[in-house]
């Protein structure tokens, strides 16, 4: 019974995050403006960028990010069951939501969010390393950050067009969370996102026959944060025995 009352705990807790997150998308700072000659075809022809404060006012995306954030809270409390580490996680999921929905809707993920996002889970991991875990953890999270941002650091350097900075700094929020729970997760949630977004495009692809599919740009934040949930769930079950 403990992982099913910690999935509920969890379940309205993350709702309740995500329900109050469109206020705080709504007082993000907007990004200076690019010049012309500095955006690409596909940003031309997507026009303007949608501002925050208009995004927040959307009537669904408060319940949106109720239900979503609840769900996949309630999926962390099951994988996780009754511990400290929900403390950290559990709030984490809806800030991953809105993150998730902003990048939806404007190619970008704030580093207004993502960065003191990422502090906070460094503190967090630091004291649930030096009270309830070992100094290890804490290391083995640092390391996965590390790894995890210098991965997406190359795919972006390599292919800017196709990846956005904010995909970077997402990935050394993400995968300092999965090194935290455990190398397992760490592998499964970051290589899980590209699986993710494949799968769709190719299925796309085969059933209307259009190879456009296969090449269309998509925004990869939400991808990233589905994989590292699978990761959190299902990370240690298909590395077994993995160090």
């Amino acid at each position: 019974m403990t992982e099913v009352q910690a999935a509920i705990v969890a379940a309205v807790v993350a709702a309740l995050g995500g329900f109050v997150m469109p206020a705080l998308v709504r007082v993000l700072p907007e990004p200076d403006a690019r010049p012309d000659d500095e955006l690409s075809e596909h940003e031309r022809a997507e026009g303007p960028k949608e501002p925050y404060a208009v995004l927040a006012d959307h009537a669904w995306f408060a319940p949106t990010a109720m239900v979503v954030s609840g769900v996949a809270g309630g999926l962390v409390g099951w994988a996780v069951g009754w511990s400290w580490l929900l403390v950290g996680l559990v709030p984490l999921v809806p800030v991953v939501v809105a993150l998730g929905v902003i990048d939806l809707r404007t190619r970008l993920l704030p580093s207004r969010i993502v960065l003191p996002a990422t502090a906070v889970m460094v503190a967090l991991a630091a004291v649930h390393a030096g009270l309830v875990a070992e100094w290890s953890d804490l290391g083995r999270g640092l390391l996965a950050l590390v790894v995890g941002r210098s991965f997406y650091w190359l795919l972006w350097f390599v292919h800017s067009a196709g990846m956005g900075f904010g995909d970077v700094r997402l990935a050394a929020l993400l995968g300092l969370v999965l090194g935290y729970l455990g190398w397992p997760q760490f592998v499964v949630g970051m290589y899980a996102g590209f699986l993710v977004l494949a799968v769709p495009g190719v299925l796309l692809a085969l059933v209307r026959w259009r190879a456009s599919y296969l090449r269309a740009q998509y925004p990869f934040g939400p991808f990233m944060a589905v994989g590292a949930l699978i990761g959190i769930l299902v990370g240690e079950r298909v590395l077994v025995g993995f160090v």
